[in-house]
């Protein structure tokens, strides 16, 4: 008979309980909304790719998905003692940033041959003035290594969240879900194909985002989305 369980056991259940917690309270107390969630596959390998302003992005990007379940690589300095154990429990896996983390990018690979969902933020940490910051290689990178399909994302608004002048405001943020970019599997990339293909993963994220938070991609975005990230009301 077994005494102990693995923890692994408990991170499906663990997930779907904190995501529709979540839901429930950012119904209660927040002005959100959820676009293009129809655009998200139901199944296959997939990586979420967003835009990152707030530490609260990774929940509320898959409060938003909400359809399947999505594992995260997040920064090493998450799984220190004694906190750590919270993001392991929400299946996330860390990562050294900034630098070639080998043991990172195979469990990426092995979640994805496995059909499911990764989560990364491309820039590699929040932005600490709104606007999009430089987008590392290494998304662009495992998708090409696996073959899995890419889907763009947006965050917008969630940048005041925490500030303390806003405590007493309900908080207005909005999830853009871009359509599904398909990627031909590479087996060896090289940096042309990679470089490539963060390009034109970045050119759709700057799309679905409103217009300051485009920075030095001002002009590469949709200027009819209004400030919250949504399309404008039809006439």
């Amino acid at each position: 008979m077994r005494r102990f369980v693995k923890l692994s056991t408990y991170v499906p259940a663990c997930y779907w309980w904190a995501t529709f917690s979540l839901r429930v309270l950012l119904t209660l107390v927040a002005r959100w909304k959820v676009v293009g969630r129809e655009n998200v596959p139901p199944s296959g390998a997939l990586i979420v790719v967003s835009n990152h302003l707030n530490n609260a992005d990774p929940p509320i990007l898959a409060a938003g998905v909400a359809r399947r379940r999505i594992r995260y690589m997040a920064k090493v300095e998450l799984f220190k003692w004694p906190f750590g154990i919270f993001p392991r429990l929400y299946g996330a896996f860390p990562v050294r940033r900034f630098e070639a983390d080998v043991a990172a990018m195979l469990n990426a690979e092995r979640i994805l041959k496995r059909g499911e969902v990764l989560g990364m933020f491309p820039e590699g940490t929040r932005s600490r003035t709104g606007s999009l910051g430089k987008p590392h290689p290494g998304t662009a990178l495992i998708a090409l290594r696996t073959g899995a399909t890419l889907l763009p994302c947006a965050i917008a608004g969630t940048e005041v969240l925490g500030r303390p002048w806003n405590a007493l405001r309900r908080p207005r943020f909005t999830v853009v879900i871009g359509r599904p970019m398909t990627v031909e599997r590479v087996r060896r990339p090289g940096e042309k194909e990679v470089n490539e293909l963060t390009e034109r993963l970045f050119a759709e994220i700057c799309k679905l985002l409103p217009a300051q938070y485009l920075g030095a991609y001002t002009g590469s975005g949709d200027s009819s989305r209004t400030d919250d990230g949504t399309d404008p009301p039809s006439q």
